[in-house]
């Protein structure tokens, strides 16, 4: 299997418009996203995200956060941790927190879910991004499952 990870931001007159905006930039915004929990199975491989068809339905980890409060700092980070045998995603996202802590955040919860399943990480690789609303923003950070 292989995944992707990815992250957009963007403005737009609504929050709908916003967040998919967001997707777009994030170049997930013209398929059906399906929100799923955060279990990668062992051997995937992490690439670049490819073109997705138009309309397909791709299953994905999403982090998102959204504001329509000018000057607020929004941020969404996706933590990932892959071992030999599986792998784990943890999402988190704020508004006007530190983005440190939510990266900080997104890491820990990760790093707990592997310790928890008695994984030792090979790999940790982080997705974050950040964004200051200037009238309706949006963010979002995500692991695809290609």
């Amino acid at each position: 299997m292989k995944v992707s990870i990815t992250s957009g931001r963007s403005e737009g007159p609504t929050k709908l418009n916003a967040f998919d905006n967001a997707l777009l930039d994030a170049g997930i915004g013209d398929v059906n996203l399906i929100k799923v929990s955060s279990i990668i199975p062992a051997n995937a491989r992490v690439v670049r995200l490819p073109a997705l068809e138009i309309g397909s339905t791709v299953n994905c980890v999403l982090s998102h956060s959204i504001s329509d409060s000018r000057g607020d700092l929004i941020s969404a980070a996706i933590a990932v941790a892959l071992s030999d045998n599986i792998g784990c995603v943890a999402e988190n996202s704020g508004i006007n927190k530190d983005p440190e802590i939510i990266r900080e955040d997104a890491i820990s919860m990760v790093e707990y879910m592997m310790k928890r399943r008695g994984e030792k990480i090979k790999n940790l690789i982080v997705e974050e991004i950040n964004h200051k609303v200037k009238e309706c923003g949006a963010v979002v950070a995500a692991l695809v499952y290609l």
